[in-house]
């Protein structure tokens, strides 16, 4: 494998007979993306850590290497950590610090049988991803995108009583299917703007939050959503919820109803979505995730009625700096022999 390709920078102390040597005292930490250098420079202090900084995605091969060498592997969710690269690592191998919240990305079954623990950054990230999904809605809402782009493109003729013509916020129903922290974050913001909260979870919420957000509660997904004008998405991404909102369930939906996904892009069929969209069954969508991304479908590209992101729900720098801490403090955790405080699943030694 080719050491500069896979873009490894050592931690490393000079000897007494002045080479340069690695610290074989501290944790070997491989780190898959280029992080915040404040995060940086803290993990090559406190670990052996070898970084990647010109931030090109690792390929299946390099994260094999990578995991035969480390023993700590800090991916991202650029990164897809399967089986055919977790029976590649070393012995060595006892955590893998996930920079990020979610974990589909790692095969948490095969981690759990080769004794890995696995570790994530949760909460951290709860109200910049809820901003962004404020945002969309307001977007697709009041039309921003075509908006923005009307102007760049300098066809604007100046105003006009029935031009760009919108849909008010206030009053309106949003349906937030998964009121976890990121949903209760956004059903508060969204109450500043009129709209009332409703929800679908897997278990009803504490009445408490229920009463602080005044939200209603939707045993079933399908008679919330026949019954809302905005749809915003806020559950993990897990089999259970792939294709979610599929097809028929997309079906259920109001014409004036619009879909906002900070989530994780395989929670919706897709392609349903677009066909939709196209025809007009739909009013709008914001999507900061799409289900084969980077990849975006190009049908989704040509339609107005569409606001795209590039997955930036959690894109602050305090944000990813928060991040990072979480991780460091993982490793550390885990490095000093006691359980990390961040704990998906702890390995079954």
């Amino acid at each position: 494998m080719d050491k500069a390709r896979l873009g490894l920078v050592w931690h490393e102390h000079t000897n007494t007979e002045g080479y340069r040597m690695p610290d074989k005292k501290k944790t070997l930490v491989v780190v898959t993306r280029k992080l915040p250098d404040v995060i940086e420079t803290r993990m090559m202090e406190l670990f052996d850590t070898r970084l990647n900084p010109d931030d090109t995605p690792m390929s299946q091969l390099e994260l094999i290497e990578a995991v035969r060498v480390a023993e700590v592997l800090v991916p991202t969710v650029t990164d897809r950590i399967d089986a055919r690269v977790l029976s590649q690592a070393g012995p060595q191998l006892r955590l893998i610090a996930s920079f990020g919240t979610g974990v589909d990305h790692i095969d948490l079954k095969t981690a759990r049988q080769r004794g890995i623990t696995v570790t994530n950054t949760p909460g951290v990230l709860t109200d910049d991803t809820a901003d962004i999904a404020m945002t969309l809605i307001l977007a697709v809402a009041r039309r921003l995108g075509e908006g923005e782009r009307l102007v760049r493109a300098g066809q604007w003729k100046g105003w006009g009583p029935t031009t760009m013509l919108g849909h008010r916020l206030w009053g309106k129903r949003l349906g937030v299917i998964g009121l976890g922290r990121i949903g209760q974050a956004l059903a508060r913001r969204a109450r500043g703007f009129g709209l009332s909260i409703h929800y679908h979870n897997r278990r009803r919420i504490h009445l408490d939050i229920e009463g602080e957000l005044e939200a209603t509660y939707w045993e079933s997904l399908d008679q919330m959503l026949m019954r809302m004008d905005m749809i915003s998405v806020n559950c993990p991404h897990t089999p259970a919820t792939f294709h979610l909102l599929s097809a028929r369930r997309l079906q259920l939906l109001r014409p004036h109803c619009i879909i906002v996904n900070t989530s994780r892009g395989e929670i919706i069929d897709e392609n349903a979505l677009t066909r939709m969209l196209e025809r007009g069954e739909l009013a709008g969508a914001g999507l900061d995730v799409f289900e084969h991304e980077p990849a975006v479908n190009p049908r989704l590209l040509g339609l107005d009625n569409v606001v795209l992101l590039p997955h930036m729900g959690s894109a602050t720098i305090e944000g990813r700096i928060d991040m990072g801490e979480k991780v460091i403090i993982n490793i550390k955790t885990f490095s000093d022999g006691h359980a990390p405080p961040d704990r998906v699943l702890e390995a079954m030694l």
